[in-house]
């Protein structure tokens, strides 16, 4: 399912995608932009610490309906802000979050599950 900017994306079609991006994939980045051109700091700095570790990951960008993708997003995690990481199913958190487990040394035990 791919969603083209400017076009109407209704909170179920949003939820939908959410959902199946989060099961379907072991590890994924919800992040403004898309890998090569990533549009915040924040998502550009988890994009560079899950690339460390992990070859295989999904990226969806959520700015060509970012209210929506907010709204799904923190049914799942309870945090509105983007980007937001999933590994397993589960939300491990933002570019902070991840920052803070690479220094401690657990962030590729956390993305891939060894």
């Amino acid at each position: 399912m791919t969603f083209q900017p400017g076009s109407d994306h209704s909170r179920e079609d949003v939820r939908a995608r959410v959902d199946e991006a989060i099961e379907d994939n072991d590890v994924v980045l919800f992040m403004k932009g898309n890998r090569l051109m990533p549009q915040c700091g924040y998502s550009m700095r988890a994009l560079e610490l899950i690339g460390q570790h992990v070859e295989e990951f999904e990226t969806v960008d959520v700015l060509p309906a970012l209210d929506q993708y907010r709204a799904a997003l923190e049914s799942h995690s309870g945090w509105e802000t983007i980007p937001q990481t999933y590994v397993n199913g589960e939300f491990v958190g933002g570019s902070d979050i991840l920052a803070e487990l690479d220094e401690r040394g657990e962030l590729e035990q956390t993305l891939t599950g060894e």
